[in-house]
């Protein structure tokens, strides 16, 4: 697991590689990953947008943003926590993933960056 906190929010991540959905002869490996958003402030926030960077081991990098996570937008009070699992195909059986969210602070409407730390996504078999 890995874990960062960015002003007072508290990001943890877990990773999975999904043997049963990937196709290693045809450069398709998926990955899961579970994520929990804590709220370690006390004022609420709403989760706006993400920002992902994505790279693989071939060198290869892509970008993905958007609305909310996993289609929701959600409001996480002072000392909750939301968390949602969600996935990422590469083409090689390494690589990694990092970024942020854009968090709207409800009482005041201001709006802030929290980092989403690096993490990896490895195969299985590559850790023995």
């Amino acid at each position: 697991m890995v874990t960062e906190i960015t002003q007072g929010v508290k990001i943890s991540v877990n990773t999975a590689y999904q043997p049963e959905y990937s196709n290693p002869l045809n450069d398709h490996y998926i990955f899961s990953y579970h994520i929990t958003i804590e709220n370690l402030t006390d004022t609420t926030f709403k989760l706006m947008r993400r920002h992902w960077f994505i790279f693989d081991s071939s060198g290869d990098h892509r970008e993905v943003e958007g609305e909310g996570v996993i289609g929701l937008q959600p409001v996480i009070e002072p000392g909750n926590k939301h968390e949602y699992m969600s996935g990422c195909n590469l083409i090689t059986d390494m690589g990694s993933m990092e970024g942020f969210y854009q968090m709207k602070l409800i009482d005041t409407d201001e709006q802030i960056s929290v980092r989403i730390p690096r993490f990896n996504l490895i195969a299985d078999y590559r850790l023995n």
